[in-house]
């Protein structure tokens, strides 16, 4: 038993630690003053979105949620680990990459999935959403009536969440003083992460109507004619939202809304890094390596550099790309090594 505990405040530690970290890069991407395009501002967004994303399957693998729970029953230490959705969604927004369908398509999984879990706890009552598709069409035309209604309902709806989102930043700035105290009461915690994610409600709220009204930009543009280019180049890595299911039973049915995005159960995710000696085993001797190492991020932002020079078609890097497809074509594995062969 003392084993499992052990193992169960390793995997907290470092998902605090990992979250903490992705919560440093995102304030410095909230704050920076370089343009959001630039190479050094893309390299922090996506290692960001790397330490998030970890922190996510961690949560999964913890099981820290569960809809038979009520808000109250939450840990207030838990309670941040509900925004990572948003983060994400957030940060996916600003990822500069030819397919902005794409990145739009990724961000509105993680809202509209942060939304969800915020209205299974009672944080928020608001309806989700239910983003209109640019191929369908509507079922009968809207009277003259419908849409005035539609227009004042609306801006009654931004009005009211305007006032909320200047009352939750001033709330906020009052709380974040009490949290910078080397003391902090847990009821003063739990209150800023709170107000952070009725705040983020708003947030996310807006980015989704934001989203809606560039669909049909994005569509308009496909739709222009443009002819891509024919001249062969190494394809990025596709973006995928990481949102992975607890059970079994969860993954059977979890297609519903979510068709594109791979899932797996926690058991497996915790046998595939065992596998890869990423977590301990089922051996008394709990490896020092149980969490991902932070020490190859230099390796990792220098793998993101290269995607966004591939992405922005790069000169210099496509060619070095090419170089290395047909030197691979003309030497195959192995072919080089003949030493002590007979």
């Amino acid at each position: 038993m003392a084993e499992v505990d052990t193992e169960q405040d390793i995997l907290e530690d470092s998902l605090s630690n990992i979250f903490d970290q992705g919560m440093k890069l995102y304030t410095t991407v909230e704050t920076v003053k370089e343009p959001m395009n630039s190479d050094s501002v893309q390299v922090t967004i996506k290692t960001a979105i790397s330490k998030f994303e970890k922190a996510t399957k961690l949560v999964s693998l913890s099981g820290m949620f569960s809809k038979n729970e009520k808000l109250e029953e939450l840990p207030t230490e838990t309670l941040k680990y509900m925004l990572l959705p948003a983060l994400l969604g957030t940060l996916t927004l600003k990822i500069c990459r030819p397919s902005r369908k794409d990145i739009i398509e990724v961000a509105e999984i993680y809202f509209k999935d942060f939304l969800q879990r915020c209205k299974d706890y009672g944080v928020t009552d608001v309806e989700i959403p239910q983003l209109s598709d640019s191929n369908s069409s509507s079922s009968r035309p809207q009277s003259q009536q419908d849409i005035i209604a539609a227009m004042v309902q609306s801006r009654e709806t931004k009005i009211k969440r305007y006032k909320e989102a200047k009352e939750l930043k001033e709330k906020l700035g009052t709380l974040s003083k009490a949290m910078s105290s080397p003391i902090v009461d847990d009821e003063v915690k739990r209150e800023y992460f709170l107000t952070m994610l009725h705040s983020y409600v708003n947030e996310v709220l807006d980015e989704l109507s934001s989203i809606e009204r560039e669909k049909p930009i994005l569509e308009m543009i496909s739709c222009s004619g443009e002819v891509p280019s024919t001249k062969e180049k190494p394809k990025a890595r596709p973006l995928k939202p990481v949102i992975i299911t607890r059970d079994a039973v969860q993954k059977a049915v979890f297609g519903i809304g979510y068709p594109s995005i791979p899932t797996m159960t926690v058991e497996e995710f915790y046998d595939q890094r065992v596998r890869e000696g990423t977590f301990p085993g089922t051996s008394t001797n709990i490896p020092h390596t149980t969490i991902e190492s932070t020490g190859d991020d230099a390796d990792e932002a220098e793998k993101i550099r290269k995607e966004r020079l591939v992405e922005e078609d790069d000169p210099e890097e496509l060619e070095r790309q090419r170089n290395m497809d047909e030197y691979k074509d003309e030497h195959r594995r192995g072919w080089g090594n003949r030493h002590n062969r007979s």
